[in-house]
């Protein structure tokens, strides 16, 4: 089995205008860079994304987006990017919104081969236009048809040489279902290891889902939002002392102020 290939631009030498195109990610988390990236180099256009979002501004699919190279998105959150909504609302691009749970279900059921199935969100809504409706139990549920793509592009952690995948902790979203849901799948790991490297239990996505693998060469790994508590430094925690204590700190409290006060490491042991 020969699924390694040089580079992210040899990796999609065969995606032409108007793919159908799945994207893995969840925000900026786990998105594969370097395959967004040789997309934009090659300038493919009319293209059908299927996505979590659309990267935000100037970074992840928003590079696509801004070099108008996506005709159609189905995504389930556009939040972070203002020309997405700026497109949308001239008519420039058309957008399909899925309730996310929705999305990861109407994925792997392409993946796994079912072409639709029932689910009571969004009924009585807009998601329910012009879609079957049933009454299972008392209650109706709205038909949904499954989501497959001509190309998956996802991001791992570590892959072997077969095409077996490993992702690392939030990275993992919707990387794995996209995998099994593309007629072509095209993976970039940040680690390339030997065939047998990788502990068989530990695999989360089978080489059988995936046609090429290369090692990224540049992973930026943006943080949409950086946000961090606030504490004022040297403040100790309070300790109440009733008429038994007298100048005695307790036990708990000075298990709060030791966690408070020694490093990370220590924490667990007081």
């Amino acid at each position: 089995m020969h699924k390694v290939v040089g580079s992210a631009d040899e990796a999609i030498r065969d995606i032409s205008d108007g793919a159908t195109i799945m994207v893995g990610g969840f925000g900026l988390c786990g998105i594969p860079e370097n395959l967004i990236r040789a997309l934009l180099r090659k300038g493919v256009k009319n293209l059908t994304t299927i996505s979590n979002n659309v990267g935000v501004d100037g970074y992840g699919m928003g590079l696509l987006l801004a070099a108008g190279q996506i005709r159609k998105h189905i995504g389930t959150y556009v939040g972070e990017n203002k020309l997405l909504e700026q497109m949308v609302l001239k008519g420039e691009i058309e957008l399909d919104l899925v309730p996310q749970g929705t999305f990861s279900e109407r994925i792997r059921a392409g993946g796994a081969g079912i072409p639709a199935f029932f689910t009571p969100t969004g009924v009585g809504t807009l998601v329910a236009e012009k879609k079957e409706t049933r009454e299972f139990d008392g209650r109706p549920y709205l038909m949904e048809r499954a989501l497959k793509a001509d190309f998956a592009l996802v991001k791992a952690w570590k892959g072997d040489k077969w095409g077996n995948l490993v992702y690392r902790k939030t990275a993992r979203n919707f990387n794995p279902m996209m995998a099994t849901a593309a007629t072509v799948t095209i993976a970039e790991v940040e680690h390339l290891v030997e065939v047998g490297e990788l502990e068989p239990d530990l695999i989360h996505t089978p080489s059988v889902f995936v046609s090429r693998i290369f090692q990224g060469e540049l992973f930026e790994k943006r943080i949409e939002r950086r946000t961090v508590k606030k504490v004022a430094s040297g403040q100790w925690p309070v300790v109440r002392k009733n008429r038994w204590q007298r100048g005695i700190v307790s036990g708990h409290a000075f298990r709060r102020a030791a966690r408070y006060l020694l490093p990370r490491a220590f924490r667990r042991w007081v």
